[in-house]
């Protein structure tokens, strides 16, 4: 039975500028960096993981990685203050969720979310 995802890897085609860009948003490195071929960021109990892949180029479309935070507008105005530019700014869905969304450098969609009381 399927207990949940331990692990999602993302290629990069340039680990430096992915390894800053994560760290940005506020992500530690587990493991690897950005002189590394495979880098590790804690998320919970999980992790997601970068491998380089020079020449890599994201497909269209290529799918999106939701993050559970625990105050989704916070993030969204570290992000700025980091100089990241988000996709769209914090709104709140009619499936009753906060979220916003924002490109890493290799044009992979992230998603920043909190599930909103019912």
């Amino acid at each position: 039975m399927l207990e949940k995802i331990s692990a999602i890897t993302l290629a990069t085609a340039d680990m430096q500028r992915a390894v800053d860009f994560y760290h940005r948003l506020g992500f530690e490195v587990l493991h690897g960096g950005p002189d590394g071929d495979f880098t590790s960021f804690r998320v919970g109990d999980g992790y997601l993981n970068l491998a380089l892949r020079p020449g890599y180029t994201p497909g269209s479309p290529w799918g999106r990685t939701i993050f559970c935070v625990s105050d989704v507008d916070a993030i969204y105005k570290a992000a700025l203050t980091a100089g990241l530019h988000p996709e769209t700014g914090p709104a709140d869905a009619s499936w009753h969720e906060r979220y916003f969304h924002i490109l890493d450098p290799d044009g992979h969609e992230l998603s920043f979310a909190k599930p909103l009381p019912r």
